[in-house]
């Protein structure tokens, strides 16, 4: 058996934000939050805890990721998604979200994992990517457009 102290320094000592949450009806109550939470998020354990996680999304989730996120809760599977989230300052950043379920056999209550990657760089580079491949792709039409049209 692990030592829970030494648990609680592991799972502090993480550069990922986890959170534990415990299902009630439709809602996930945040009941834990490690420090990386705080640092990725600007909120501290006591600003958070007994909230639904939602309020990270400040009203502006992506409705199929969030309906993939409650799909995976209500059947009690894991699941992945990368969603817009919202510091306790208002600046968003894209988080890279895994959950996964957890089962207390003696009350047969349902809690939850997550466990959040800021990946804000990698989408900020893929949009950018995108945007200089849709520019290139204009710039090859005005090459044709120019190369074709008569003198």
């Amino acid at each position: 058996m692990i030592n829970p102290n030494l648990l609680q320094l592991v799972v502090d000592a993480s550069n990922d934000g986890i959170v534990i949450a415990e299902q009630e009806g439709s809602d996930n109550i945040l009941i834990y939050a490690n420090s990386a939470f705080e640092r990725m998020t600007g909120y501290t354990c006591e600003e958070i805890l007994y909230r639904d996680c939602r309020f990270l999304q400040n009203g502006q989730g992506d409705e199929n990721a969030r309906r993939q996120l409650r799909e995976a809760i209500d059947n009690g599977r894991p699941a992945r998604q990368i969603i817009r989230n919202f510091r306790k300052d208002g600046t968003a950043f894209w988080n890279e979200l895994s959950i996964a379920p957890v089962f207390n056999e003696g009350d047969g209550r349902h809690y939850f994992i997550g466990i959040q990657k800021n990946v804000t760089e990698q989408v900020t580079a893929r949009e950018r990517i995108m945007q200089l491949e849709a520019e290139l792709a204009s710039a090859r039409q005005e090459i044709v457009r120019l190369k074709t049209s008569p003198r």
